[in-house]
């Protein structure tokens, strides 16, 4: 049996990788990510861009909705108005959200400011983000003499 030396954080750093094995096995994340209402975001991506989309229905006017880009950070607020059609003595079951809502989601990498478009149409916004331009890698020509 080997000596180890005595280190009083280690169970501190065991309970550690125990819980952070428990939420990363949750199917939803806690990391900078927000969520409140009830609106999905799908996000994926092609060669030239970032697209997310998400079902928002029953928004009224584009000044119900803001949209943020932050860093990597994609924010969609804004608010669900529904007109009251029953009166709420005469309501038996509500379940359609109204009320304010906002995601933020980490993008999967960065995107240019410009060229960002947003079309709404059938209860679904879908967002456009072209893809910033990388010149993170790049080769060195090296120069003999």
């Amino acid at each position: 049996m080997a000596l180890v030396p005595y280190d009083p954080f280690r169970q501190l750093s065991n309970f550690r990788r125990e819980i952070d094995s428990l939420f990363h096995d949750l199917p939803f994340s806690f990391h900078h990510e927000q969520h409140f209402g009830s609106m999905r975001v799908d996000v994926h991506e092609n060669e030239r861009e970032i697209i997310a989309t998400c079902d928002l229905p029953g928004l009224e006017s584009k000044e119900d909705v803001s949209i943020q880009i932050d860093n990597q950070y994609l924010t969609i607020s804004g608010v669900m108005k529904r007109s009251n059609e029953v009166k709420e003595e005469h309501m038996h079951r509500q379940e359609r959200f109204v009320g304010r809502f906002q995601r933020s989601v980490l993008l999967p990498g960065p995107v240019a400011h410009e060229g960002i478009t947003a079309t709404y149409r059938n209860g679904v916004l879908e967002i456009r983000m072209p893809k910033l331009a990388s010149d993170h890698k790049r080769n060195i020509d090296v120069q003999f003499h």
